[in-house]
């Protein structure tokens, strides 16, 4: 009989010197933050080469003009330089003071151009007028530089000179995999986007959380596989699921991570499934974890887990942010930087991943062997030695798991009827197991018979 492993993930994350590990987290975005990635090109092939050094990372290409579902593999960018001179040759916007100057994927040009031709090619935020935005022309041959909407007002009219040194040839896609085996085929599944420039929070700090989190599950031991993803992202995610479409139905959980490096509160956006382990198990850490949180029900656009749970598909995946993309001023333009991610924040949402996972890993349904009333705890050594005190945490969890091990409800079941925390209930499970009051369901059976189960 297999049987869930021990908290081992969690345990090393616990054993960790957390202030250490903090500054380790915000170190390596920051060394990741000056590469500019798109979603193809150079870029990502570096940052996945960084990741490399920390996960036995698999780097995969896919061929330019690859048929991937309804979509199709595009020509792979790459930038060597990009800027505007104004008359006196002087740079006034410039890809290597910023890269978020250059609209990604804009095709090369070299040429003059008067102010009224220039400005259709320019990006501002009128009412945030010190941010560079971030644009993209992925699909669609254009270009244009981004700059703040304050310098933009204050262009002269005169002549310009245009240069943007970029090449859009027939290349490859590149996404980085890693997988880690577990004592059984059942997969984790963590995903993240890699194919945003110097973008702290929506980038870089799932990126980093995912790395640290498959960095910890490669020390540990693990009931479940786990497969971590570092794609670009819609086209990435749609390419490894048309590339691996036969493995998908191993996927029994899943997280995309996303901006979880900010000051906000926490927020998880359910799978389509809606009730899947993985949505209950991120509701139940949320609810006991000491900072505000929101669980958001499923809706079809935000990050990749709108491919994971598209119908055909149907995938137990989630999305965990702290700030929701789109609702917070940062989003996508430069203010979005290293001051705007905290190493705190990050160790946190580490903390809350490895939480929700132990959940999954340990979750475990038992069969009462002593079903006709309470079996007396007292002369096992159970229960408090002297009565008409109230019970503590321990004793009412013991009392629970005892009530509701009916080999038809689990751990996690009981936590969300109980209110206990489930790491509670996990232990007072183990202490009446020890004593022969519970019997563990075989493996296949140990899940809640529900929808998205074990």
């Amino acid at each position: 009989m297999q049987t869930p492993m021990s908290p081992a993930i969690l345990q090393s994350f616990l054993k960790a010197d957390l202030a250490e590990l903090s500054g380790k987290l915000y170190q390596f975005a920051a060394d990741l933050y000056p590469i500019c990635r798109s979603i193809t090109g150079n870029g990502i092939r570096q940052t996945l080469k960084e990741i490399q050094k920390r996960i036995p990372l698999e780097i995969h290409e896919v061929p330019s003009g690859t048929d991937v579902f309804d979509w199709t593999i595009p020509k792979e960018w790459n930038v060597r330089d990009a800027y505007i001179k104004d008359s006196t040759g002087k740079r006034i916007v410039d890809f290597q003071a910023n890269s978020l100057h250059l609209e990604s994927y804009s095709v090369p040009v070299q040429k003059t151009l008067s102010l009224a031709e220039l400005q259709p090619h320019l990006h501002s935020i009128p009412d945030r007028s010190d941010w560079i935005p971030y644009r993209t022309t992925y699909y669609k041959d254009d270009w244009g530089f981004c700059l703040s909407h304050n310098q933009r007002k204050a262009l002269p009219d005169s002549q310009y000179e245009v240069c943007i040194d970029s090449t859009l040839i027939d290349g490859h896609l590149t996404y980085g995999e890693c997988y880690l085996a577990g004592s059984c085929e059942d997969e984790v599944l963590i995903s993240v986007h890699v194919c945003h420039p110097s973008l702290a929070n929506d980038n870089l700090s799932g990126l980093t959380v995912a790395a640290a989190l498959a960095e910890l599950a490669n020390q540990s031991d693990r009931r479940y596989s786990y497969r971590f993803l570092f794609i670009p992202g819609t086209i990435g995610a749609i390419s490894w699921l048309a590339i691996n479409r036969d493995r998908t139905s191993k996927i029994h959980n899943g997280l995309v991570l996303t901006c979880v490096g900010d000051r906000g509160g926490f927020h998880y956006k359910k799978s389509r499934q809606g009730d899947a382990n993985i949505d209950r198990a991120m509701a139940h850490v949320l609810r006991h974890c000491g900072e505000s949180s929101e669980v958001l029900d499923f809706s079809p656009y935000g990050y990749d887990e709108r491919q994971y749970c598209s119908p055909g598909f149907n995938l137990p995946i989630g999305c965990l942010m702290r700030s929701v993309w789109g609702t917070f001023p940062e989003y996508h333009t430069s203010a979005d930087n290293l001051d705007f991610i905290d190493p705190d924040q990050l160790v946190r949402s580490l903390r809350l991943c490895i939480q929700a996972f132990d959940v999954i890993e340990r979750n475990q349904t038992y069969v009462n062997r002593y079903p006709y009333c309470e079996p007396q705890l007292g002369k096992r050594n159970l229960y408090r030695s002297s009565g008409g005190e109230a019970i503590d945490e321990q004793i009412h969890a013991r009392l629970w798991v005892l009530n509701l091990c009916d080999g038809r409800h689990s751990l996690l079941e009981i936590a969300e009827r109980s209110g206990l925390p489930f790491s509670t209930l996990r232990t007072a499970a183990d202490m009446l197991e020890a004593a022969g009051l519970l019997q563990a369901l075989p493996a296949k059976d140990s899940g809640d018979h529900r929808k998205g189960s074990i």
